[in-house]
């Protein structure tokens, strides 16, 4: 399992209302750990990272731009280069 840092935990619990509007699914670290776990997220080092991630992952990014890609409601800048994935 990827192991997922404080950096990560944190932007996840102050970003997640970008994913689920109707409200927070988790409250603290504890929780935030175990939801990205059990949804099979990953942690990226780049921008590239995020497109080979969803080209692996066979999602159409034909016609989209940098920008758009990272304004995809799953990916979470953790803010020191790194992105959060979190598979929908």
């Amino acid at each position: 399992m990827p192991e997922f840092d404080e950096a990560v935990l944190k932007c996840f619990l102050e970003n997640q209302s970008a994913l689920f509007p109707e409200g927070n699914v988790c409250d603290n670290m504890e929780d935030a750990r175990d939801f990205l776990e059990e949804n099979f997220a990953v942690v990226v080092n780049s921008v590239k990272e995020v497109i080979e991630y969803f080209e692996e992952e066979g999602i159409d990014l034909d016609g989209l731009d940098e920008d758009s890609i990272l304004e995809a409601d799953e990916v979470f800048e953790v803010g020191d280069g790194r992105f959060l994935i979190i598979e929908g």
